[in-house]
């Protein structure tokens, strides 16, 4: 019973942060809003771009892990992982952006992809 809840969190939170990266491709400037800390218009398009590609890999490698990997490698991934979302928060309120979305969106985050691991490390 608990296996299905722990991949499927996984796979899903997975699939989440390749929509992000892909989103932070196509659209920079509505993702960048999104995160917390809006863009410059006329700001270097390269830094996005990077966070894009940064997510899409971090989501690739989390469906690889869970499809071709045990549970012990992706609990281990994810319990890895969880640091970008908290180091997030503080880029968020560092930079100007809101406490609800520091807090909201990339602690809460964290949060979950930490409640992953650990049902990930019981199965």
């Amino acid at each position: 019973m608990l296996a299905p809840i722990a991949y499927g969190l996984a796979v899903l939170l997975s699939l989440f942060v390749l929509f992000i990266g892909a989103r932070f491709l196509v659209q920079p400037l509505p993702a960048a809003a999104g995160y917390g800390v809006p863009a410059k218009p006329d700001g270097d398009p390269a830094y996005l771009s990077v966070k894009g590609v940064r997510d899409a890999a971090f989501g690739l490698l989390g469906l690889a892990l869970v499809a071709f990997s045990g549970a012990d490698a992706a609990a281990w991934y994810m319990l890895v992982v969880a640091l970008v979302p908290l180091g997030d928060t503080v880029i968020v309120l560092r930079n100007g952006g809101t406490r609800a979305a520091a807090f909201g969106i990339h602690f809460a985050t964290a949060l979950v992809v930490l409640l992953s691991a650990a049902l990930l490390f019981a199965v």
